[in-house]
Parts: C-alpha cells; sequence; structure tokens
C-alpha cells in the first residue's frame, strides 16, 4: 500500500508540475472535476494492489467496483483526494489506500507528496507519520479546540444546515479550518493537528484511511449523528475523543432549527 501511494504520488507531482495546461473534464456536475492525473494515478495503485493481492476486490474513485473472488477484502483508493485543490494549483491533495475486511478498514495510508508527508495505521499497530508515532490532541473543549470541516459547494447537498453548523459553533471554539481535502483533514486529526473533522456528503474513498489513522492514534470515528460509522452512508465525524459528544451534539441540533442548543 505505502509503494503504490509513493509511486501514485509521483506520476501525480509531474502532473503537478504541468498546470494549468492538464485538460480537465466534469464528471456528475460542473465542479466535480476530474483530470488525466486522476486516472492514471488510480491506474498505478489498482496495478501495484492487484498484482500484491489479485484476489481482493477493488473500489476506486474514477473506476468504481472491481472484481476479485474474495469480496470480503476490499481495496478502497482515492487516487487524487481534493482534485480541484491539485488543479488550482494548490499543494493541499493526497492518495487515499485503505483495505476493508468484512467492511470494516484494517489499514489505511494517506499519502500527501507535495508535503512528503506519508501516514500509515494498522489495526492494532498504531498510527505513523514518516515512521513517527503520531496521537491525536489532548485539547478536552470546544473553545480551545481548531475543528476542520467539509464545506458543501455546488453540486452538494445540505447549505442550510452548514449555516446552522457555523452559527452554532464560530463563536465556541478556537477556530474552524476548511483545507478542500478530506485526507488531508482526517490526517490532521490523527496528528494532534486538528481537534475534530466532520462532512455530511463523503464517499467510502474519501475516509477509509482516514479512519483507521485516527482511531490508531487514540481518538474517535462515528457518523455526523454519532451512529457506529459505516462507510456506505455517506458522512463522518472524527475527533480527539475528548469534545466528541459535545460537537456532535452541537452537529446534531444544526438538523432542529427549533430546539434550542443546550
Amino acid at each position: 500500500m505505502v509503494e503504490a501511494a509513493h509511486a501514485a504520488g509521483r506520476g501525480l507531482l509531474r502532473r503537478f508540475a504541468q498546470l494549468p495546461e492538464l485538460a480537465v473534464q466534469t464528471k456528475s456536475g460542473p465542479t466535480d472535476l476530474v483530470s488525466i492525473a486522476d486516472q492514471e494515478a488510480e491506474q498505478t495503485v489498482r496495478s501495484m494492489l492487484a498484482a500484491a493481492q489479485p484476489s481482493y476486490a477493488f473500489l476506486g474513485e474514477e473506476g468504481g467496483i472491481a472484481g476479485g473472488t474474495d469480496a470480503s477484502q476490499r481495496w478502497i483508493v482515492d487516487p487524487l483526494d481534493g482534485t480541484t485543490n491539485f488543479l488550482f494549483g494548490c499543494p493541499l491533495w493526497g492518495v487515499n489506500v485503505a483495505l476493508a475486511r468484512d467492511g470494516m478498514v484494517v489499514a489505511g495510508v494517506t499519502y500527501l507528496p507535495v508535503m512528503d508527508e506519508l501516514f500509515v495505521a494498522e489495526q492494532g499497530k498504531g498510527a505513523w507519520l514518516n515512521g513517527r508515532r503520531i496521537h491525536v490532541s489532548a485539547r478536552n473543549s470546544l473553545i480551545r479546540s481548531v475543528l476542520a470541516c467539509g464545506i458543501p459547494f455546488a453540486d452538494k447537498p445540505d447549505h442550510p444546515v452548514f449555516a446552522r453548523e457555523m452559527t452554532l459553533l464560530s463563536d465556541r471554539v478556537a477556530g474552524i479550518r476548511r483545507t478542500g481535502a478530506c485526507a488531508v483533514d482526517m490526517a490532521f486529526v490523527a496528528a494532534g493537528r486538528w481537534d475534530a473533522y466532520w462532512e455530511r456528503a463523503t464517499n467510502a474513498w474519501d475516509i477509509a484511511p482516514g479512519v483507521i489513522l485516527v482511531e490508531e492514534a487514540g481518538g474517535i470515528a462515528t457518523s455526523v449523528t454519532g451512529d457506529a460509522l459505516d462507510l456506505e452512508r455517506g458522512n463522518v465525524c472524527v475527533s480527539n475523543g475528548a469534545i466528541h459528544t459535545v460537537l456532535v451534539d452541537t452537529l446534531n441540533a444544526a438538523l432542529y432549527p427549533e430546539e434550542p442548543l443546550a
């Protein structure tokens, strides 16, 4: 997984140097961008993983689900998380590679090529950044915490809910950040740089490595409503654990504006 992420990262850096000449297409909507860089990176990762474990199934953002005789083992790959950042010349983007066993993530790699930061986690073996053990932060109150989130853009739902979230949270925290790349934000929670991250419209390939990174770094991963995390449900909330309950309660309050926040 590490070798595949590094190989994809090298190819992406070459394409990054070719901006702004790189051809760009749209997928499901005018703001859902994709380029040859995404497609090449996914093919690189897929071919290397298939060579290592040919029986495992594969789920990639660009190619979707591909077969494998062992459907209980599945690679989950976002070859370029933060495509819009990438195409606009912003360095905050990365490669996501995860392995799920019976629907549970057991290993994950997030590689941020421009910063040359490699985040790795395996079930029961901790979380690591460039070979150094990492842990979530110890901050235990919202007022001392820096949060990150995914802001819904033009093709996404829940814009009114997000506006209420900001109203409820902005004067209760030390800061709120939006990098534009789920891979970056979840890795930063694992490393203690952010205290929490949430997003209401995600895909399995966006969040899979970050889930085990945060958990192995001592944090918590749930749905935005605080329920058990389902990779296919389309939302996530990860935190250092200490602020998780109060954050989830606040996010839930944004769904019901007629009810005052306790």
